[in-house]
């Protein structure tokens, strides 16, 4: 084999090896500053771009993969909250983006939403309001109000469905809401700013982004305190925790005029960044798939999405999207089996 034959050989076991390793299933971004949705088939590499009548800042897939949850603001009004009922709930099939199946309206200021572990309820944060609003999906309508601290940004669920938590970026603290009773039982004074919040697998640990401090809160989920605190990059936002419950993702943005474009990764046993890993500038929203091999960050400035591989911890591909890609989420191929609340749960 002469020297050329060789080369070509090895570009194309490469290929072949990449090809093997890609990643399957699709992502979502809320395009905020494009008014947009964008949709990535991963096997395929193809990204399709939706406009919308709205400026999405978050987006969730429900458990069963049928529907794409968006939420944000009027196109003209941004970032920015409005008059009462301003917000939207928009309700996709994942099927078709071309337009939503219903919408609702959601407040003075919806950040984030996410659902139950059945996918009937939603939960949405109100930032202008200090509230959490639950709708019921089934019946297309808002059916509680749950208070929390002040300006309620991300929120997510705890691994066994009781419990939301929820970041209250204007009251330094996290809000836990019984998902049963649907009333805040507890704030946790966490610590400047927070973001957002994940858990570890297990449910033991609850991560929280504490962007005015630079750092990563680690809460003890049993006695519901701060248990430490991570130095990261600067701004985070975002974050996951690996299924496996080793590492914690954390996107920090930075600001609009001085970008971070990295990501975070830290051991939350030992306590230590492990990497900084650089997907793009102002990184945001992240995301992860279920098995845990790839990690998914939407970069704000760079209207891109990047992909880890959490093996090697190196950004294997990139994907350009609509104008200001904020919230993120992943639908893999084979949904998740939806779990239901026990009856007997109080």
């Amino acid at each position: 084999m002469n020297p050329m034959q060789w080369l070509l050989a090895s570009a194309l076991a490469l290929t072949l090896n990449l090809a093997q390793a890609a990643p399957s299933g699709t992502l979502y971004t809320a395009n905020e500053q494009g008014h947009s949705l964008s949709q990535i088939d991963l096997a395929s590499g193809v990204v399709k771009t939706f406009a919308l009548d709205l400026a999405p800042h978050n987006v969730q897939v429900s458990p069963d993969g049928r529907w794409l949850l968006v939420v944000g603001m009027p196109a003209h009004a941004g970032h920015q909250a409005g008059s009462a009922a301003a917000g939207q709930l928009l309700v996709f099939s994942t099927a078709t983006l071309a337009h939503a199946a219903f919408s609702l309206p959601a407040g003075e200021h919806p950040a984030h939403v996410v659902t139950d572990l059945s996918g009937q309820r939603a939960f949405v944060s109100d930032s202008a309001a200090n509230l959490l609003r639950v709708f019921d999906l089934a019946q297309r309508k808002q059916i509680a109000t749950v208070a929390t601290g002040n300006f309620p940004h991300g929120l997510r669920l705890s691994p066994d469905g009781r419990s939301l938590y929820v970041a209250n970026m204007g009251g330094d603290s996290v809000s836990l809401i019984d998902t049963a009773t649907l009333a805040q039982t507890a704030q946790i004074v966490v610590g400047k700013a927070p973001v957002q919040v994940g858990f570890a697998a297990d449910g033991r640990q609850a991560y929280v982004s504490l962007s005015g401090e630079n750092a990563l809160g680690i809460i003890d989920t049993a006695s519901r305190t701060l248990s430490a605190k991570v130095a990261v990059g600067r701004t985070p936002v975002q974050l996951y925790a690996s299924a496996d419950g080793r590492e914690v993702y954390v996107a920090n943005q930075g600001s609009a005029t001085a970008p971070d474009e990295r990501v975070s990764v830290v051991d939350p046993h030992s306590r230590q960044v492990l990497a900084n890993l650089v997907t793009g500038k102002g990184a945001h929203g992240v995301a992860i798939s279920n098995d845990g091999a790839y990690v998914f960050v939407s970069n704000m400035q760079a209207d891109s999405v990047a992909v880890i591989d959490t093996a090697t911890r190196r950004v294997i591909a990139t994907y350009p999207v609509g104008a200001g890609p904020n919230g993120i989420s992943y639908q893999s191929v084979t949904p998740p089996v939806t779990r239901r609340l026990p009856c007997t749960l109080q």
